[in-house]
């Protein structure tokens, strides 16, 4: 018997809900026929917003979205995506495939996408190729609710109330495609940028992101910390997982035993990269002003699918990848005192994508079940919780805990989520609640063999089905079995 216990007594405080942030880049097939389709495509939408993927995304209650990229966002000048379509500049997306782009997806039909959505954006800034001036008008032009030339040009392109935009990242991966700057010079780029980042509303101040390091880059995190730390309120890191390294990243489909607990093992470096990546923020910060730290790229990133374009990133997503996406997630919630927000790469046809779309077909990956399953943590209270189970494997680079949890509690009911990391195994758990009391529980997973993912031939071979759990005559504990390789989450309604 494994035993997990959650403390009701302990918490680091509300789980933010853009934790569970989704992120889009125009990128492959991401944007265009992902979310945004044309009336000769024949696909039911609203103002071009495919209608079948916002319902399923609405599901899973989408709190953020970070656009247009990614190493898109250091080539994009957002003027280019507003005004009249025909009018609109053609550009060559260099960073990914080498297609054109027509801008027909803008400012107005990204937040066109948010507001069916009913989501906050969070809008990344060309700092590589772009200008203060272009940055500071785009923040004007979203935000300005008076008369100024921005505001008045947005009302020309049909919005007549601003946006207010909250989020604004200053570059992206500026270390790498965002300009290939030190630390130094993005840590002084970062604060001119910051400079002319203008608040137009005191009611809806803005919250300025800085491009953060390549996984665990620390010298990054403590130089931009201590340059410009006064002049931000976060800052971010990307960390992907492969599954042996970047010349080798490995298969989304027809994998080993041992490439599953590799990539699993790969993936757990994350929390020390968080825990590093924080106690250097800490000592930066003042009583009257917090440094976030964001994950706004993470999850897998594999080989392309075969017959496919390499630059659009298209990649299968089985059990392993929901396993995965568990572990993350789990981890995110449990650091909630310092991480404010995450973006998996990405929403749609790239990466690990919550949905895979052909033509006017649509398939839920495993990853998108697993946000299905957690979304409840999202503003919950965090509850401290511990797992006294074995490690799996003896060989090194395959080691992996056995189970994986997070907790939480809000309306009276508490969130359990567990993750089974073994391929092969059952897992019988024993979940003591101290300090809290169950009257009932209720229990769903995703599980299934380790390969299987869901196709267009055969959408439904991974989905959520109920797993049985029983509370103790006290109501201090409950008892489930976990299915293998499997992500769990246990409603429990509290006396």
């Amino acid at each position: 018997m494994n035993h997990i216990i959650v403390n009701g007594k302990v918490s680091k405080g509300t789980i933010n809900k853009n934790i569970y942030g989704q992120f889009t880049e125009h990128l492959g097939r991401c944007v265009y026929e992902g979310i945004y389709v044309k009336d000769e495509d024949n696909i039911p939408n609203v103002n071009g917003i495919r209608s079948d993927v916002l319902g399923a995304l609405k599901n899973i209650e989408v709190p953020l979205v970070r656009w247009p990229g990614g190493c898109f966002a250091d080539t994009y000048h957002w003027k280019d995506g507003i005004g009249p379509k025909k009018d609109r500049k053609t550009i060559v997306n260099t960073n990914w495939g080498g297609v054109t782009e027509d801008n027909s997806f803008g400012t107005h039909e990204f937040m066109e996408f948010a507001s069916q959505l009913g989501c906050d954006v969070y809008l990344s800034g060309n700092v590589g190729s772009g200008t203060v001036q272009e940055l500071s008008d785009w923040i004007e032009y979203c935000n300005m609710g008076g008369i100024s030339p921005m505001a008045n040009l947005r009302r020309e392109n049909g919005r007549e109330e601003p946006w207010n935009v909250k989020y604004w990242g200053i570059g992206n991966e500026a270390w790498g495609c965002g300009g290939n700057m030190s630390a130094e010079y993005y840590s002084d780029e970062a604060r001119k940028f910051a400079t002319y980042m203008r608040n137009y509303d005191n009611e809806h101040p803005i919250y300025k992101i800085a491009s953060g390091s390549n996984g665990p880059d620390f010298n990054w995190t403590k130089t931009v910390c201590e340059r410009a730390g006064h002049m931000i309120d976060a800052i971010t890191f990307h960390y992907y997982t492969v599954t042996y390294d970047w010349n080798n990243k490995g298969k989304a489909t027809g994998f080993t035993k041992d490439e599953y607990y590799r990539l699993l093992h790969n993936t757990l470096n994350i929390e020390n990269m968080i825990n590093n990546h924080s106690n250097i923020i800490k000592q930066y910060e003042t009583k009257d002003h917090k440094i976030g730290l964001i994950i706004d790229e993470w999850g897998t990133w594999f080989d392309v699918e075969d017959g496919t374009n390499p630059g659009f990133l298209y990649q299968q997503n089985s059990i392993r990848d929901a396993v995965l996406a568990g572990i993350n997630l789990n981890i995110f919630n449990n650091h909630c005192d310092t991480v404010v927000m995450t973006n998996i790469a990405q929403m749609i046809n790239v990466l690990q994508a919550m949905i895979l779309t052909d033509g006017d077909k649509m398939v839920l990956t495993p990853t998108y079940h697993v946000y299905d399953l957690y979304k409840k943590h999202m503003n919950a209270n965090h509850l401290e919780s511990y797992v006294d189970a074995d490690i799996l494997n003896d060989q090194e680079e395959l080691k992996v805990p056995r189970l994986n949890v997070s907790a939480s509690c809000k309306d009276g009911k508490a969130l359990v989520t567990v993750v089974n990391l073994s391929e092969s195994e059952m897992a019988d758990v024993d979940v003591i609640l101290s300090g809290l009391k169950a009257s009932s529980v209720s229990g769903r997973c995703v599980t299934g063999d380790m390969g299987d993912y869901n196709s267009f031939e055969k959408p439904d071979v991974v989905g959520i089905r109920s797993i049985d759990a029983a509370v103790a005559e006290d109501g201090c504990s409950f008892k489930a079995s976990l299915p293998k390789n499997s992500v769990c989450a246990f409603e429990v309604v509290l006396k």
